[in-house]
């Protein structure tokens, strides 16, 4: 049996590269089922060209459906303007599924100093770079695309863009803003690795609809754990299971207070905590 990565799904047809690198289309045997195989697995091809078995995974996303994430690159901008709890529920789930997350502020072009503002609250968090696809920066993309990688976000925050601006041609569809409801409309459908050098792929992805689903495994006092600006004061906290959301003597929430961590992101871990527990009720 030949080994193979799976690079696009479309209904029950597949497409596959093989080591050596032929891509070809194919399908799966009839004993797999086919909605258990998803773009990034690395499979088994049998001798007629089949599908016949899928390789243990080290990670996996139920929507979009893609496996073995080695980086997420999680994109914001001014226009739509930037949802920092989607972003740090992004950031949460890349670090506890064993992904490097990495922070890209495009569309600098249409508001730097908005661009610049966002970078600042996670510089110290995350790798953060600032590009426009309307000028050169954006091969700063480029050099992190390492392994198999995704590109996530809201809508219209020009994920299609990065990847036509990179392959210099127009191979993904661009979303599009509503300024009446000032959201982004989906336009991509089908998730599928583009490859920017050998071993190197980049996929554009179709919204995280079960993205709370997929946190269901971690526990609410786990998720201090993985805010790393709070490690300085949890260690100073007078309580030694503090979830540091309400305590009065609570060092992490007096470093709150006096600037010393990021409120935005602090108000964000809170209802992160509460959307685990909410989670956990049903």
């Amino acid at each position: 049996m030949n080994k193979a990565l799976i690079l696009k799904k479309q209904a029950d047809l597949f497409t596959a590269e093989l080591e050596d690198g032929r891509v070809f289309d194919c399908v799966a045997r009839k004993t797999l089922k086919k909605d258990g195989i998803f773009v990034g697995d690395r499979v088994l091809i049998d001798q007629d060209g089949a599908i016949a078995k899928v390789e243990e995974r080290k990670n996996i996303l139920i929507r979009p459906p893609v496996a073995n994430i080695d980086k997420m690159i999680i994109v914001a901008a001014p226009i739509p303007k930037a949802d920092l709890y989607t972003i740090d529920k992004l950031i949460l789930f890349c670090k506890v599924n064993g992904i490097e997350p990495v922070l890209c502020v495009n569309k600098n072009d249409v508001d730097a100093k908005y661009c610049e503002e966002v970078a600042n609250i996670y510089k110290k968090i995350v790798k953060t770079i600032i590009i426009s696809t309307m000028d050169e920066t954006f091969v700063k993309i480029k050099t992190q695309i390492k392994g198999i990688c995704v590109l996530a976000g809201q809508s219209a925050v020009g994920k299609s863009s990065i990847i036509n601006a990179l392959k210099g041609e127009q191979i993904a569809k661009v979303d599009t803003f509503s300024k009446k409801t000032e959201r982004g409309k989906q336009t991509t459908r089908i998730v599928q690795l583009f490859e920017f050098g050998k071993g190197n792929y980049l996929a554009d992805t179709a919204g995280f609809s079960k993205l709370d689903e997929a946190l269901l495994n971690l526990q609410e006092n786990e998720i201090k754990s993985y805010y790393p600006e709070f490690m300085p004061y949890a260690e100073k906290c007078k309580y030694k299971s503090c979830l540091h959301t309400n305590s009065n003597d609570c060092a992490v929430v007096e470093a709150v207070k006096n600037g010393k961590i990021n409120e935005i992101r602090y108000r964000n871990y809170t209802k992160l905590v509460e959307t685990i527990k909410n989670i956990k009720k049903f």
